[in-house]
C-alpha cells in the first residue's frame, strides 16, 4: 500500500484519479463476495458518504455549520422522484444530474440571505429550512404524493448483469449487487471531484476564509461569494445523495428525511474526521452497518427493538461513539492512523542499546 499512499499525497489530478479508481474498483470487487443484505447496506452507506463529504467541505473547509442537509437531501430526492414519475425512460445519469442541479439551486437560495450569519445563527437558519421541507412535502399532495410519497423504479438491473448469477435467488442477488456497484461508482466519481476541489484555488480560498476571514478579504477573496459557493457545493452533494438514497429505497417519503437525519449526518462527519475524504468514507461505513450494531446491542442488553429505548438505540450508540471520539480522537477516527503508524514503526529498545546511551 506504500504506492497508494504516495499517489494520494501527490497533488496531481492523474494521481488522484488512479488512487480513487483503484479503491472504487476494489470495493466493487468486494461486493461480489457480500450477501445481498450487506450489498444493500453498503449502497445506502455510499449514498450517505456523498452527503457527509459535502457537509465536510462546508464545515471543514469553509468553517460554516449546517443543520439543513436532510432538507437538501429531500429536495434532491423529490426532484429525481417527480422527474422519474413523468419521464420513466430518462437515463439514470440525467436524473442524478438533475438532483445535483436542483440541490445546488436550493443551496443557493438558502446561502444568499445567510452569508452574513455565523455560528448558531447560521445553524438555526438551516435547521428551520430542514424543518420546513417535511410539512411542504406532506401538503403538496398533487406534486409530492403527500404522506405516501412517490414510487421510484429507475434502478433497473441490466440483462447482461443478470447472466453473472444463477440459482433461485439470482434476481435478488443481482439487484442488490447492481445497486451497490452503482452507488459505489457514483460515490467514487463525487469523491474524485471533491479531491480536486480540495486542492484547487477555490479550496485554498475556503481554508483562508475558515482560518481568518479578514486576511482572506485583504488578499482579494470575496467572502460572500466563497461562502455561497461552499453552500451550493454542499447542497448539490446532499441533493445527489438524497436522490441516490431514494432510488435505492425505490421510493421517496417525507419521513425519510427528518430533522434528526441532519444531526446524524453531522455526527458521522465528526466521527470520521472533519474536512477529509477518508472521514466521509468512515462515516458512510458506520451508517451502513449501524443497523447490525444496533441489533447486536439490543440482543446483548435484552432491549425490545419496538420499545422506546430500542427505537432510539441508534441515536444512543452514535452519542456514545461521539463522546469516545471527542475524548480519544478529537480530529475523528481518521486521525488514529498517525499514532497507529508510529506504534507499528516503533522498534523495541534492547538492553544493550540502553547501556550504550
Amino acid at each position: 500500500m506504500d504506492w497508494l499512499r504516495s499517489l494520494t499525497r501527490q497533488e496531481t489530478t492523474h494521481s488522484r484519479l488512479l488512487a480513487i479508481a483503484f479503491l472504487t474498483v476494489l470495493t466493487v470487487i468486494i461486493t461480489f463476495f457480500l450477501p445481498p443484505v450487506a450489498d444493500s447496506q453498503l449502497a445506502g452507506g455510499a449514498a450517505i458518504a456523498v452527503v457527509v463529504l459535502g457537509l465536510s467541505w462546508l464545515t471543514g473547509w469553509s468553517g460554516q455549520i449546517s443543520l439543513g442537509n436532510s432538507g437538501f437531501m429531500a429536495v434532491g430526492a423529490y426532484a429525481a422522484g417527480i422527474w422519474a414519475r413523468h419521464h420513466a425512460s430518462t437515463p439514470l445519469v440525467f436524473t442524478l444530474v438533475l438532483a445535483i442541479v436542483i440541490g445546488g439551486i436550493s443551496g443557493l437560495i438558502i446561502a444568499i440571505p445567510s452569508t452574513r450569519l455565523h455560528g448558531p445563527y447560521l445553524a438555526g437558519m438551516t435547521l428551520a429550512f430542514s424543518a420546513a421541507v417535511t410539512p411542504l412535502a406532506q401538503n403538496f399532495t398533487s406534486v409530492t404524493g403527500g404522506e405516501g410519497g412517490l414510487f421510484m423504479n429507475s434502478l433497473v438491473t441490466p440483462k447482461w448483469f443478470l447472466h453473472f448469477f444463477s440459482g433461485p435467488n439470482a434476481a435478488i442477488n443481482a439487484n442488490a449487487q447492481w445497486s451497490a456497484d452503482l452507488a459505489v461508482v457514483v460515490a467514487g466519481v463525487m469523491f474524485f471531484f471533491m479531491a480536486n476541489l480540495f486542492h484547487s484555488r477555490t479550496g485554498r480560498a475556503m481554508r483562508l476564509v475558515r482560518d481568518n476571514d479578514v486576511a482572506a478579504e485583504l488578499m482579494g477573496v470575496n467572502l460572500a461569494r466563497a461562502r455561497t459557493t461552499a453552500f451550493v457545493v454542499s447542497a448539490a452533494f446532499a441533493g445527489l445523495g438524497g436522490a441516490l438514497y431514494s432510488l435505492l429505497q425505490a421510493s421517496v417519503r417525507p419521513e425519510t428525511f427528518p430533522i434528526g437525519l441532519s444531526i446524524t449526518l453531522l455526527t458521522l462527519m465528526v466521527l470520521g474526521g472533519i474536512g477529509t475524504l477518508s472521514g466521509a468514507v468512515i462515516g458512510g461505513i458506520i451508517y451502513a452497518f449501524s443497523a447490525n450494531l444496533v441489533a447486536h446491542v439490543n440482543s446483548l442488553t435484552g432491549v425490545n427493538p419496538t420499545s422506546n429505548v430500542g427505537a432510539n438505540m441508534q441515536g444512543m450508540i452514535f452519542s456514545v461513539l461521539l463522546i469516545l471520539t471527542m475524548l480519544f480522537a478529537p480530529r475523528g477516527i481518521v486521525s488514529l492512523k498517525n499514532p497507529l503508524r508510529r506504534l507499528l514503526r516503533a522498534r523495541p529498545v534492547t538492553i544493550a542499546a540502553k547501556e550504550v546511551h
